[in-house]
């Protein structure tokens, strides 16, 4: 068995394990099942594919994120290591073939997402697969109680009846002590072990600003502080009408939702990845699965509903270990309405009954009829042509999900499918009476092997670089050759799907169970609380309150919040503050100065007060200390990076 230090050099690169690492590799290696709880960008990936690659057998990894579970699969790939995915939107057909190719290949990893577990087709398949590690990512999903329930979760235990002796390993990046309880118990944990990084990130500072022009604040923060910025907003709308005066600003940004199409928005991903784009302003879909380490700052132009979901998101920033800002925007109304946020996501129950109906009536199925079916689903026609109030639909279908009525997902990508049906004859013949359609045709055969024996999967953007067209030509010829007869051509879908556990039933009579939504809407409730002391803190350190929340009672103050950095100044009158902070700067102007030298040169101010002035100008970053001691001015590019927890 080649070691795992060998493994993380020849396929990953790297010569040393993250902190905490290398222990839950060597927990998974003596076969113990494992919780470990490492923050946005802490390298929790490595911790189930390096053991995977050192073990014999194959890795199931569950997540519910289609588009990480394909930036993964192609990212082994491209290391040489087979890798599959089964996922929301593949027919029964590619999914056999996929799970027979697992089972029959060097597979190492297979990803899975939660609804696909449950399928009797993937039952028959498990013994085949030779499964040696289960690994779920974003575990609090398992918990009812946490921020992001997913009743399928729930069902991952049943592997353990057919996979006994198989490990476990949980993975999240945020879980409250009592989410972490949960996900042992409900994962049936025996032996087990449970590793957590401390939620301190002593290069981030986290700042809130209380403010009505929010959107002069984030150009007046982007100013400040140069480098890649990411800001996060609510409503779809609001990312383009940010993102459009940003660009009045000069400053280069770009939008990006889950409405747009998918080569959309992988173009505009992919310009921020290459820094084509300083500034993304999106909705939370943007994000998952994505490493940048340079970004400088994450701000929120509105509030969160709950301190994971910011935990998560403003953990993006500075991920290289540099000074990186995390900046919270709250307008005083805002703050004020976060509490009646739980009577929204938590409609009664003829609201909620109300939405299925319409929802049944929208997708047009017949009484008795629907289970295992998927619907394609227009949401704005939906919410439009019932008269819904848009939140109160979403969070009816959440409920309806958590509840096993159905699952929703905007996630859901059908690759394009395309099959020849002419024969041989009539493709000549074709070819001469459509010169224009020949082109597309030959390098549609040329390319696509199979594709006159069954429909295959294909790529349209491929076809439109072989014949130096325009992507949006192909796809009309496509049409014209599918309106013709000669193919059957089925476009790419990428929109929201509905998926039916059950037949549909009189709303009358559709089940609720009350008493544990009333319990989720307390949970909720607390969550929205603790987000709310967050926002108006004005002395506690923030990333105390963060790390405390998650359990981290041993965190100490970052020193470089808003909170920590007022508290400082008001040690010292504001004018003795800015008067040693001048003549520190002159000193280190003239040459670089030990502490001693400046304690020294400044002795008409107490130890302390220089002291306390010194800490403050290297939380700033507008000095630095060197291997001896002695301390620098930044240089003029990075004394104008001032904080945004300052601005």
């Amino acid at each position: 068995m080649q070691s795992i230090h060998a493994i993380l050099k020849d396929y990953w690169g790297y010569t040393g394990f993250r902190p905490l690492q290398e222990d839950i590799i060597n927990c998974v290696l003596q076969g113990d099942d494992c919780l470990a709880l490492l923050p946005t960008g802490g390298g929790k990936s490595i911790c189930f594919q390096i053991p995977a690659m050192a073990k014999e057998g194959l890795c199931l990894v569950v997540t519910p994120l289609i588009a990480l579970m394909k930036d993964q699969v192609e990212n082994l790939r491209r290391k040489g290591i087979t890798s599959f995915a089964v996922y929301s939107g593949m027919t029964r057909k590619e999914v056999m073939a996929t799970l027979k190719t697992a089972g029959n290949s060097n597979c190492k990893f297979l990803y899975v997402s939660p609804e696909r577990l449950e399928t009797t087709m993937f039952r028959e398949f498990l013994p085949s697969l030779g499964v040696s590690l289960i690994a779920v990512d974003e575990a609090h999903c398992i918990s009812q109680w946490g921020y992001d329930f997913r009743p399928s979760y729930l069902r991952i235990a049943d592997l353990r009846q057919e996979l006994p002796g198989i490990p476990v390993l949980a993975l999240t990046a945020s879980a409250t002590p009592e989410v972490q309880k949960d996900i042992c118990e409900k994962l049936l944990f025996r032996k087990f072990s449970v590793f957590r990084q401390s939620f301190e990130r002593p290069n981030l500072s986290y700042s809130v600003f209380n403010v009505s022009g929010k959107v002069n604040k984030i150009i007046d923060v982007l100013n400040k502080v140069p480098g890649t910025a990411i800001v996060y907003c609510r409503s779809r709308k609001k990312t383009k009408e940010i993102s459009d005066l940003l660009v009045m600003k000069e400053i280069a940004a770009d939008f990006y939702h889950a409405g747009l199409s998918q080569d959309v928005r992988n173009e505009k991903q992919e310009n921020w990845l290459k820094d084509k784009t300083r500034v993304i302003v999106c909705t939370n879909a943007f994000g998952m699965g994505i490493d940048k380490p340079g970004v400088r700052v994450v701000i929120h132009a509105d509030v969160p509903e709950c301190l994971e979901n910011y935990y998560q998101e403003a953990g993006r920033a500075g991920r290289d270990g540099k000074r990186a800002y995390a900046v919270l925007l709250a307008a005083e109304k805002e703050v004020s309405k976060l509490s009646e946020i739980a009577e929204i996501k938590f409609p009664g129950k003829e609201e909620i009954r109300n939405v299925y109906k319409a929802l049944m009536n929208h997708l047009q199925v017949p009484a008795g009829s629907g289970q295992g079916n998927y619907y394609e689903i227009d949401l704005s026609k939906f919410i439009s042509d019932f008269k819904l109030k848009s939140n109160v639909a979403l969070s009816a279908m959440k409920i309806l999900e958590q509840e096993e009525v159905l699952y929703f997902s905007e996630q859901v990508f059908i690759q394009s499918k395309i099959e020849v049906l002419a024969d041989r004859r009539r493709l000549l013949e074709f070819e001469e009476e459509q010169e224009k359609l020949e082109p597309v045709l030959k390098t549609l055969l040329r390319t696509y092997e199979g594709v006159t024996d069954q429909p295959v999967n294909i790529n349209e953007r491929v076809l439109a670089v072989a014949l130096k067209k325009d992507i949006t030509e192909i796809v009309s010829q496509l049409n014209e050759l599918h309106k013709y007869g000669i193919v059957s051509y089925a476009p790419r879908k990428e929109k929201p799907q509905v998926y039916l556990f059950h037949n549909r039933e009189k709303a009358a009579d559709l089940y609720i169970d009350m008493k544990r939504l009333a319990k989720r809407k307390k949970q909720f409730s607390e969550r929205v609380g603790v987000m709310m002391k967050y926002v108006q803190a004005e002395k506690e350190c923030r990333s105390v309150i963060i790390g405390n929340y998650f359990g981290d009672n041993n965190i100490q103050a970052c020193g470089i919040c808003d909170n920590c950095i007022e508290r400082r100044k008001k040690k010292l009158a504001l004018g003795e503050f800015e008067e040693i902070g001048t003549q520190i700067m002159s000193e280190l102007a003239r040459k670089a100065t030990s502490l001693a030298e400046l304690l020294s040169n400044l002795k008409i101010h107490s130890k302390e007060k220089v002291k306390e002035v010194v800490y403050f100008l290297m939380s700033e970053e507008k000095i630095f200390s060197d291997d001896l001691g002695k301390f620098h001015l930044k240089n003029t590019s990075a004394s104008t990076a001032t904080s945004a927890s300052s601005t």
